[in-house]
């Protein structure tokens, strides 16, 4: 069996990093795609990547479109990721105010935690609007936490020291005009964030969406998710963004009491 050492002399299984790539690719691009496609994302020869993919079919990881014969992950993956996300205790516990926030302001709403610099999605309610908008944004999915209202919020709530080594290890790209891509704007808007208490990404990663966001903190007064209202501009904008402020922040503060967090400007 072929086996790689890591960096931090751990032994890692070549043929079950080779899989774990592949099932991340598939991940990302959240549709059907072809081998060859596939191997050129991984990095691996076609060879290489058809039989990794026949072993993980042979378990109900991938499937395959027998008129395309596109690959896709299967529903053991999702059975498997279902799981994981349901042993996060935060997931459940918010569902119901989530489901709450949706219902009052009429826009879809999500949940999300930090994954070093990126922001990973770990529940979302779509809004019951007529005309809504294509987000990126989906359960599971993950984005640059620089340009995302959950993803600001989240990055507020660092440390500096934490913030300014994420910061500097950020590789900006510009999604639309209303891009952040400077890191002192950045820390400059992340300051901003932490003094209001919520975060506003208006259009920033999706064209025509505005999301707004706020922190939900545990007993300790960290913040380990942040939760969002997410709608288009034509609704979500600066005419509407107190109602919307309001009811977000409200939302994340109940669920924070929940989790034991006292707010010492409430308290007194």
């Amino acid at each position: 069996m072929n086996r790689a050492h890591s960096g931090g002399g751990s032994e890692t299984v070549q043929a079950v990093v080779r899989a774990l790539s592949i099932l991340e690719a598939l991940a990302e691009v959240a549709e059907p795609i072809a081998l060859s496609d596939l191997a050129k994302k991984v990095g691996l020869k076609l060879a290489t990547v058809h039989r990794l993919l026949a072993t993980l079919m042979s378990k109900g990881y991938v499937t395959q479109d027998q008129l395309t014969l596109r690959y896709q992950l299967g529903i053991k993956a999702f059975e498997v990721g279902n799981a994981a996300l349901a042993s996060l205790d935060i997931r459940a516990m918010a569902h119901p105010f989530l489901k709450q926030l949706r219902d009052e302001v009429n826009e879809t709403t999500n949940m999300a935690i930090l994954d070093g610099a990126e922001v990973v999605y770990i529940d979302q309610l779509e809004s019951t609007n007529i005309v809504i908008v294509k987000m990126f944004a989906r359960v599971g999915s993950r984005g640059p936490a620089y340009c995302t209202g959950s993803g600001k919020m989240l990055l507020a709530g660092l440390p500096d020291d934490e913030l300014h080594r994420l910061v500097n290890q950020m590789v900006f790209q510009r999604f639309t005009q209303k891009t952040i891509t400077d890191k002192e704007l950045l820390i400059k808007e992340i300051q901003r964030i932490r003094e209001q208490g919520y975060a506003i990404d208006n259009a920033e990663r999706d064209e025509g969406v505005c999301c707004i966001a706020a922190p939900i903190r545990n007993h300790e007064g960290r913040t380990i998710a942040a939760i969002s209202a997410s709608g288009p501009t034509s609704r979500v904008n600066p005419e509407t963004y107190d109602w919307f402020i309001a009811a977000v922040t409200k939302t994340a503060d109940n669920i924070s009491k929940c989790l034991g967090y006292k707010n010492p400007a409430k308290t007194g």
